[in-house]
C-alpha cells in the first residue's frame, strides 16, 4: 500500500511540474520549454594549434547523435529555436608524471572546447564558455597508438557537458 501512495506521489508531482510550471522537465534529464522545437548544431571549427584532422567531424556527429537520441528537438541546418556553435580551442600533449630521470611517466590529452549557445526563444539561457576534457596515457605509448581512443573517451566527456549546459541546466 505505501509503494502505491509513493508512485501516486510521483506521478502526481512530475505531472503538477509538467502542467504547471514555465519549463519541460522530461525523463531524459532534459529541461527544454514546451515551445522550443528546434535545434541547428552548426559544423565544429578546429583552430587549435595542433590540429587532428578528424577531431571536429567526430565532435559534430557526437554532439548531432546525443541530441537526437535524447531530445525530441529537430535538428535543422539553419532557423532553430537553438543553437551549438563549436569551436576547438586547444590539443595538446602534457607530461602529467615525471620520473627520477625527469622523463615522462605520464602524459595527458587535453582537448578544449569554446561553446556559444544561443535560445532565440529564450534569450537568458544564452552563454558562452569553454569545456575541456582530458585522458591519461603511459608515455611508453605514442599517440599515434593510442589517440583514437583517448579522443573517443575525451568527446564523449565533452559532449556530456554540453548537452547538460545547454539543455538539461545543470
Amino acid at each position: 500500500m505505501a509503494k502505491r501512495f509513493i508512485v501516486f506521489l510521483g506521478v502526481l508531482a512530475a505531472s503538477a511540474m509538467m502542467l504547471g510550471g514555465c519549463w519541460f522537465y522530461s525523463f531524459s534529464g532534459t529541461s527544454i520549454q514546451p515551445d522550443v522545437k528546434t535545434i541547428c548544431i552548426e559544423p565544429v571549427v578546429n583552430n587549435a594549434p595542433k590540429v587532428n584532422p578528424t577531431l571536429a567531424n567526430q565532435l559534430h556527429e557526437a554532439m548531432c547523435d546525443k541530441y537526437k537520441k535524447l531530445t525530441s528537438l529537430e535538428q535543422v541546418e539553419e532557423s532553430g529555436d537553438l543553437y551549438v556553435l563549436a569551436t576547438i580551442e586547444s590539443y595538446q600533449v602534457s607530461a602529467t608524471a615525471v620520473t627520477a630521470d625527469e622523463v615522462a611517466a605520464m602524459n595527458r590529452l587535453t582537448i578544449t572546447v569554446k561553446v556559444k549557445f544561443v535560445n532565440e526563444k529564450y534569450p537568458e539561457d544564452n552563454f558562452e564558455k569553454s569545456f575541456a576534457g582530458y585522458e591519461d596515457y603511459d608515455s611508453n605509448n605514442s599517440l599515434d597508438a593510442v589517440e583514437a581512443q583517448l579522443c573517443d573517451t575525451i568527446i564523449d566527456k565533452i559532449v556530456e557537458d554540453i548537452f547538460n549546459a545547454t539543455v538539461a541546466n545543470w
